[in-house]
């Protein structure tokens, strides 16, 4: 069964820190990316989320966000915890990031 708590990598570098699961399956942690638009320094930021009570096969789905502590933007992510015969264990997620913007004329580009 896939246990999301722990260290997490990506294959860019990134780094995640999740806590262990509560009763109600929710969880926080911290984000360290290696990729960002930003000329600013890049800070370990918060996380806050939940997994899908885990089914049968033990690969649970499961949604965090991530408010970012060096831009004006949040990205929220989703995903699925696979494990392999092996009992290797691999995130694979989506994400849209959503950045701040001066006005409502400026909404199309400030979703990734």
């Amino acid at each position: 069964q896939c246990h999301l708590q722990g260290l997490w990598r990506n294959e860019l570098g990134s780094n995640m820190t999740l806590s262990a699961l509560d009763a109600s399956g929710t969880f926080s942690g911290s984000y360290h990316t290696a990729v960002a638009a930003t000329n600013k320094q890049i800070l370990v930021s918060p996380l806050q989320g939940a997994q899908q009570h885990p089914g049968d096969k033990g690969q649970p789905t499961f949604g965090f966000t991530v408010q970012w502590q060096f831009a004006d933007s949040m990205t929220a992510f989703v995903g699925q915890c696979f494990m392999d015969r092996r009992g290797k264990e691999t995130l694979e997620t989506t994400w849209l990031l959503r950045e701040e913007v001066p006005s409502r004329r400026d909404v199309w580009k400030a979703t990734r």
